[in-house]
């Protein structure tokens, strides 16, 4: 009977161990090497476009932002509202539910253009009927938003440097998985063709 030649077995991976393609090891494979050379070059670009590419989306989004934030301080009014209805009151009145709490009311006011007009904003509980509130509205009379304030304009800057960092690595990161699979691809032909060779002269005859 004649022995069945197994099937090639390559050296598993350590991932707990990334830098063993560093240490003088006689079965060391100039493949190994060149992945641990791309896994540098990969870390240093990385750690060099990561803060560069933060710096100027940071950068472009705040200015961005800025410009939207002085657009709408110029157009928009912040201007005084009457309540038509009672609005009704919080079931804790006092608390800090109570403060952070909003119930949409209706409330009449007047536009740029003079015409009288009625609109549902969220408003302060407890407020009686024909008080008085301030609402910002748009160059068309609507309500809508306050301006963009300092504090948002930076917090959307710091976002988008954020998600920049985060692309950046998970580039780099996706660039090497890519490297290192086409070497394995690499790694493991190559291995099939030396089992080729060698893989005969380990089997035996038996009578």
């Amino acid at each position: 009977m004649t022995g069945s030649i197994p099937q090639a077995q390559p050296p598993p991976e350590n991932p707990r161990l990334p830098l063993w393609r560093w240490r003088r090891n006689p079965l060391l494979r100039p493949v190994d090497r060149l992945q641990g050379w791309i896994g540098l070059c990969v870390l240093v670009a990385v750690a060099a476009a990561a803060p560069a590419a933060m710096c100027a989306a940071g950068d472009t989004a705040h200015r961005h932002y800025e410009r939207i934030a002085h657009h709408q301080a110029r157009v928009r009014q912040h201007i005084p509202a009457v309540l038509v209805h009672d609005v009704p009151r919080h079931p804790e009145p006092g608390s800090a539910e109570a403060r952070e709490t909003l119930y949409p009311a209706e409330v009449r006011f007047t536009d740029a253009g003079g015409r009288t007009r009625t609109a549902e904003i969220p408003v302060a509980p407890g407020l009686s009927a024909n008080s008085t509130v301030h609402i910002w509205t748009d160059a068309d009379g609507t309500p809508t938003d306050p301006p963009l304030d300092a504090d948002r304009v930076r917090s959307h800057g710091m976002g988008w440097a954020a998600l920049a960092g985060i692309a950046v690595v998970a580039s780099g990161a996706a660039a090497y998985r890519l490297a290192g699979l086409a070497l394995q691809r690499r790694n493991l032909e190559a291995w099939d063709r030396a089992w080729d060779e060698t893989g005969p002269r380990w089997t035996t005859s038996v009578e």
